[in-house]
């Protein structure tokens, strides 16, 4: 399996790794039986993500999506972050092998677990607005 030189930098130098304290929003998704796990945590300011960290069990490229997608999203308004795709993740880290194409689903399914929650714990409900958030199917074949 072959990986771009962004997937690996991210994978040996993670950015954002950790966990907010006093977190606004915290999503977790994946399975253990396929070994990926991803939380992320928010912290928001007027609609703005203005911190946002992760910890990730998986794989190589687990790590490197949720890292990247910390980066996409960081500073950024929450419309903004919920625009980002998993196909962004790939395109910003130059590419996934197809057998590790779920990785960046589960990075957006992290981050929008955790803006979902955000919303749920102001009393909104967050399915109009994040959707739905589908279990992983992407692992048979995964490791």
């Amino acid at each position: 399996m072959i990986y771009s030189e962004k997937v690996m930098d991210h994978f040996a130098n993670p950015r954002n790794v950790g966990e907010i304290a006093d977190a606004d929003g915290i999503g977790e998704v994946g399975n253990a039986k396929c070994g990926d796990i991803m939380k992320m945590y928010l912290k928001v300011n007027n609609g703005i993500i203005e911190d946002i960290k992760f910890k990730t069990f998986g794989c190589g490229a687990a790590v490197a999506t949720s890292s990247i997608a910390t980066e996409l999203i960081k500073g950024k308004s929450i419309e903004e972050a919920l625009k980002l795709t998993n196909k962004a993740v790939v395109e910003a880290l130059d590419g996934l092998p197809p057998a590790k194409l779920h990785c960046s689903v589960l990075a957006e399914q992290a981050m929008k677990a955790a803006i979902g929650d955000y919303y749920a714990k102001q009393g909104i409900d967050p399915t109009p607005i994040v959707g739905e958030i589908a279990d992983c199917h992407g692992c048979e074949g995964c490791h």
